[in-house]
């Protein structure tokens, strides 16, 4: 185990993609302490994934901060919806629908 110089402050690690067990050891080893508001049975969650964490990675912060980390999106945040595909699909082209062909008319006009 890495145990950090005694600096009064100490940089927030990222603990975002991290599984709750290895989160907490990060954290640990930074002097840092955790917290889960979402989950009120923190300290035996193993295997989920922080999605998010205040403060933000980088930060700095006193020794023997509180950071905390959520295992769920709240209502309207994150997530992405169902990432199956759509039927009917929507029509091919996009932008290139949109463009005139070289020697179009309106190049031809504004000669």
């Amino acid at each position: 185990m890495h145990i950090p110089p005694k600096t009064p402050e100490v940089r927030v690690p990222r603990l975002v993609g991290l599984m709750a067990v290895d989160a907490r050891e990060r954290a640990r080893a930074q002097g840092l302490f955790l917290n889960a508001p979402d989950r009120p049975d923190f300290h035996r969650t193993v295997v989920d994934y922080v999605v998010r964490q205040y403060p933000q990675p980088g930060a700095e912060v006193p020794r023997e901060s509180m950071v905390y980390v959520w295992f769920d999106f709240g209502e309207g945040d994150g997530g992405g919806g169902v990432r199956e595909p759509r039927i009917p699909r929507p029509p091919s082209g996009g932008l290139q629908r949109e463009l005139d062909e070289p020697g179009g008319a309106f190049e031809m006009t504004n000669r």
